[in-house]
């Protein structure tokens, strides 16, 4: 049966994992959001008179990714405050879609999953705000981890790697 290792061995205390004994390995998380817009407010977003609003709002959604990605141990209870080397937040506009890419590096001894999507979460959050002066008819949809790399085992695609300059 599997357990959940946020719970002590009664499975009702919660604790933070002991990663002491663990394997420091080089970790990559990619998370992905979505958020839908309704059609007329997706085509003022490709609009190319709109470009400049449009680009302050995808670029503080990126700068707001990052900062949920820094700020993942004080938001969620139980995650490690970890040493992050490298994280890039990438935002497209797909169709009605505002498709965000979240993907956290580090080397340590537990991975950055929580951080990837906290970021994609937290520039979803943001696009919304900032857009919601056009309509409050969005939706953020699947916030999913994509893939992650390092650790026990890997999973999914975490491609492209953070390049380092």
């Amino acid at each position: 049966m599997p357990v959940l290792t946020h719970l002590d061995e009664s499975g009702e205390a919660p604790r933070m994992v002991d990663i002491a004994g663990k394997t420091i390995t080089e970790r990559h998380a990619h998370a992905r959001a979505c958020l839908r817009f309704p059609p007329d407010v997706a085509a003022a977003l490709r609009d190319a008179a709109f470009m400049t609003q449009k680009g302050a709002v995808l670029t503080i959604a990126q700068i707001a990714g990052v900062m949920g990605v820094k700020a993942t141990s004080t938001l969620i209870p139980l995650c490690h405050p970890l040493q992050l080397t490298g994280c890039m937040v990438d935002i497209t506009i797909d169709g009605d879609d505002a498709i965000i890419d979240c993907h956290v590096r580090c080397t340590g001894r537990t991975g950055v999953e929580m951080e990837a999507l906290t970021g994609a979460s937290v520039a979803a959050l943001t696009i919304y705000d900032m857009c919601k002066a056009l309509t409050h008819d969005m939706v953020i949809r699947e916030v999913r981890l994509v893939g992650k790399r390092g650790g026990k085992r890997d999973f999914g695609d975490t491609m492209p790697v953070i390049a380092v300059p």
